[in-house]
């Protein structure tokens, strides 16, 4: 019988991926899911890849919930936890957002090390690595942190940051035999296996549509969802990743610079990408109204540059050039009709 792995989070973007590159490598995969009935939805999207036949089951877990978690991970080798909220906008109560990050993390690193499991390897998100613009480093790297308390900074960032350090002290005092680390990645886009759509990859889909009249002066740096989930399997099974937080940074690319990318690929499918640029004033007056814009306002006109030497140093991982990642990413949208 192969080794099984969890992973939390079973229907998001990254865990799909995280999925197939498990399977591929031989795993067994047990995923969690809220709903069971999205179970088919799951296993249709891993299918595009590889057929996962009997080598893929599912169990019912919620991060605010205790119930489920004993049950998910026994039997489990690792897991992989990928499930945290991400939400389309900024809630007025940070807990919203804090408490099933945080307490979610815990409930299923406490069943971990119960169940002996062997390492446990979280994600983590790149907006934990920063400060605010005027104060962050340039690279960011594995030993910088978000100042949760710092005066702009969105319930968002603020989930990851605790959530992060709240794993990182349980695991500290608690861990025993069980390993634990964690990958930061940065904005993740890449070919997408189904329409629950992250909000990085929402951001192609609306300069595919034209829901993008024009373009603000942003930016991201951008990464492969299939390298991070091939860093997370390194992660895994590497002795080197034990006890390690390693970033997965790709090239930062300003929205300007992914239009003309699609627009040069893809010719007439690109049809609606917008070619004109928005003032930033105009950006933060829309923003007010907007809450998408307001969670992402602050990053207007600056670059986040995140190193990947760690990674390379450590499993010899080098993520692919932006440019495929944009084209697969839109071309997969086109394919499942999400896109023109």
């Amino acid at each position: 019988m192969a080794d099984r792995v969890l992973v939390t989070g079973g229907s998001g973007f990254l865990a799909e991926w995280q999925i197939v590159k498990l399977l591929q490598a031989g795993y067994d995969v047990r995923a969690t899911l809220r709903d069971l009935a999205r179970a088919d939805e799951v296993r249709t999207a891993v299918t595009r890849e590889i057929i996962p036949a009997d080598r893929l089951s599912f169990v019912q877990a919620d991060l605010l919930r205790e119930a489920g978690w004993s049950e998910a991970v026994s039997g489990c080798r690792f897991v992989q936890h990928i499930a945290s909220p991400f939400p389309a906008g900024q809630p007025e109560n940070p807990d919203d957002l804090i408490v099933p990050a945080r307490d979610g993390a815990l409930r299923v690193l406490r069943a971990a090390v119960a169940a002996k499991v062997e390492r446990v390897v979280m994600t983590s998100s790149s907006s934990a690595l920063s400060d605010p613009p005027g104060r962050r480093p340039v690279p960011l790297t594995e030993a910088h942190w978000t100042d949760p308390d710092a005066r702009g900074t969105t319930p968002y960032v603020k989930s990851k940051v605790l959530s992060e350090r709240a794993a990182w002290d349980f695991m500290k005092a608690n861990g025993g035999g069980t390993e634990f680390s964690v990958v930061v990645p940065t904005t993740i886009i890449g070919p997408v296996l189904s329409p629950d759509l992250s909000a990085s990859v929402q951001a192609v889909r609306r300069l595919m549509t034209g829901d993008m009249a024009g373009i603000p002066r942003l930016g991201f740096p951008f990464v492969d969802v299939r390298d991070i989930a091939d860093l997370q399997v390194l992660a895994m099974i590497r002795s080197e990743g034990a006890g390690q937080r390693i970033t997965g940074g790709g090239t930062f690319t300003w929205l300007a610079d992914a239009a003309a990318i699609l627009r040069r690929r893809l010719g007439e499918v690109a049809a609606n990408v917008p070619t004109r640029t928005v003032p930033s004033i105009i950006v933060r007056l829309m923003s007010l109204r907007d809450p998408v814009l307001r969670s992402v306002v602050r990053e207007l006109n600056q670059e986040r540059i995140v190193s990947s030497a760690k990674a390379q140093r450590l499993f010899g991982w080098t993520a692919r050039p932006v440019e495929e990642s944009l084209i697969d990413c839109a071309r997969s949208l086109t394919a499942l009709g999400l896109a023109p």
